[in-house]
């Protein structure tokens, strides 16, 4: 990515706030940091985000209460959930908030960095009429997959994932971070690494019988990779 991305970092550790935003800024992103529900909502209304990273347990409440008011301003901006409560209940109703990752503390500042491009691409990708990728076209608001211009039935796990994959290009991705995607509501929240594999293969499955060229890849012991020379 070639612009900069623009995050907003709601955090009130002083100490990892002043590290990601240390790293953030290395790393060519645009960082406005807070430390208040209260402050952040006045940058939220006079200013625009590519994504925001909230963490819950703020000194004037819960940062799911920012969800909302993110989402309310641009659909586009996406929210990742930052916090060292990883309790069920707390990644559930994030996500059912509209919350579009979930990250827990501790965590490794290069997979922050992967997530966020990972996920700004993916929402870029979603508002397009029609991706295209060699011999691959997706068309997000269908949900609609063509393989050399002919249809591959697709369900809307396997569309969702082939679009995730899409937008991690040539990254490693692990079956827990495959399955935290695909988690999204209650009923199908932490998928198994056997859920994940049986989707993976059918959607594999899918684009090889339609000829297509084999881009997802196993990655023995760690999860996938979705491979283009």
């Amino acid at each position: 990515m070639d612009k900069k991305i623009n995050v907003l970092l709601v955090e009130d550790e002083m100490e990892l706030a002043v590290s990601t935003i240390r790293f953030l800024k290395e790393n060519n992103f645009n960082c406005t940091h807070k430390s208040t529900i209260k402050l952040a909502l006045k940058e939220i209304k006079n200013n625009s985000f590519h994504a925001a990273l909230l963490d819950l347990g703020l000194p004037d409440g819960d940062g799911l209460s920012l969800i909302k008011e993110i989402k309310n301003k641009n659909q586009e901006t996406g929210v990742i959930i930052v916090s060292a409560k990883d309790a069920l209940n707390k990644k559930v109703e994030a996500l059912e908030l509209g919350a579009d990752d979930y990250l827990t503390k501790p965590f490794f500042f290069p997979e922050l960095n992967a997530r966020i491009k990972s996920l700004v691409r993916r929402l870029n990708m979603e508002e397009n009429k029609k991706i295209v990728l060699n011999e691959l076209t997706l068309f997000p608001e269908e949900m609609k997959v063509l393989v050399h211009n002919k249809v591959v039935d697709l369900t809307s796990k396997e569309f969702s994932l082939l679009l995730y994959f899409i937008s991690n290009q040539n990254r490693v991705l692990s079956k827990t971070i495959l399955g935290e995607f695909m988690s999204s509501n209650y009923d199908d929240y932490g998928f198994s690494d056997d859920l994940v594999y049986t989707h993976i293969k059918n959607l594999k499955k899918k684009l090889a019988s339609s000829d297509c060229t084999e881009y997802i890849k196993n990655v023995y012991g760690i999860g996938y990779k979705f491979l283009v020379d």
